[in-house]
């Protein structure tokens, strides 16, 4: 090893991590510390042996997993034996969440590539696609066939970065059977306009909050889903970034909230997560 590496790199050599985006993951979630003080850069300069201590680990093998599991707490979701679609499935943190409450089957999908867990890579369960885009996906790609049958999902999971989330509002119809359900992670950094978007990648403004949502919420429904619920999750994003769950389903919804509605939601989230 050099006399100076990449404190990512360091940390996969040390055996903390399986990859460099595990290790990049854990450090943007503010779980590593370096000499006592939580280290802030993957490309921080580690030479020597500095004192690491790595947070107390998440049940599931990324935070993800604690996202979706307080979704599934706040909604009346059932996951027990169904076949799921977990689009922008990274690490995996979703789909561990999903196998531990009884999915009998998960579709993983990924434009990335060996991000992954290797306990999921190697779960005969999951079924894995990588280095795809979930907007340019077909069924047949995935599944064999373009005609849906018992054995797609009819529930997905959605966490994506760097696209807005209503761009794939239609593959997602698309790669579901019927009575389709997703629940979205609507994170406004990737929905609002560049303007809007503060230093390191932070939104603030609960009216632009609201906005992203109403926006989301109404492409849903012009693509035929139905709004079933929204909250914002108790966990936020890379920086600090308030994010918000929207579930959606096929049949009858909940009447689309006004503006004021969602802008008050997100200012009771910024009172409970940033006091």
């Amino acid at each position: 090893m050099a006399d100076r590496v990449r404190l990512d790199t360091w940390l996969v050599e040390r055996g903390y991590f399986s990859s460099r985006q595990q290790a990049q993951r854990a450090i943007l979630a503010g779980e590593v510390f370096l000499n006592g003080v939580r280290a802030e850069k993957a490309g921080t300069w580690v030479s020597g042996d500095p004192v690491v201590h790595i947070q107390a680990k998440s049940a599931f093998v990324s935070r993800g997993g604690e996202k979706l599991q307080g979704a599934l707490q706040a909604f009346p979701i059932q996951v027990q034996g169904r076949i799921c679609l977990d689009a922008g499935i990274s690490t995996g943190g979703f789909t561990d969440c999903l196998l531990r409450r009884g999915a009998q089957r998960v579709y993983g999908v990924d434009v990335g590539y060996g991000q992954l867990a290797w306990s999921l890579r190697t779960d005969p369960r999951v079924i894995l696609k990588e280095r795809t885009n979930l907007r340019y996906l077909q069924p047949a790609d995935l599944y064999g066939t373009e005609v849906p049958t018992p054995n797609w999902p009819d529930l997905a999971v959605v966490d994506l970065s760097f696209i807005s989330l209503t761009k794939v509002l239609d593959p997602l119809w698309k790669l579901l059977r019927s009575p389709r359900e997703a629940l979205l992670l609507v994170k406004p950094q990737f929905e609002a306009g560049r303007g809007q978007v503060g230093k390191r990648g932070v939104v603030r403004d609960p009216a632009v909050h609201a906005r992203v949502l109403q926006t989301v919420m109404q492409a849903a429904v012009a693509r035929g889903w139905q709004v079933q619920g929204y909250t914002w999750s108790p966990i936020t994003g890379p920086a600090g970034n308030i994010e918000y769950w929207l579930w959606l389903a096929e049949g009858e919804g909940i009447p689309l909230p006004d503006l004021g509605a969602l802008q008050q939601m997100s200012e009771q989230a910024r009172a409970a997560l940033h006091p």
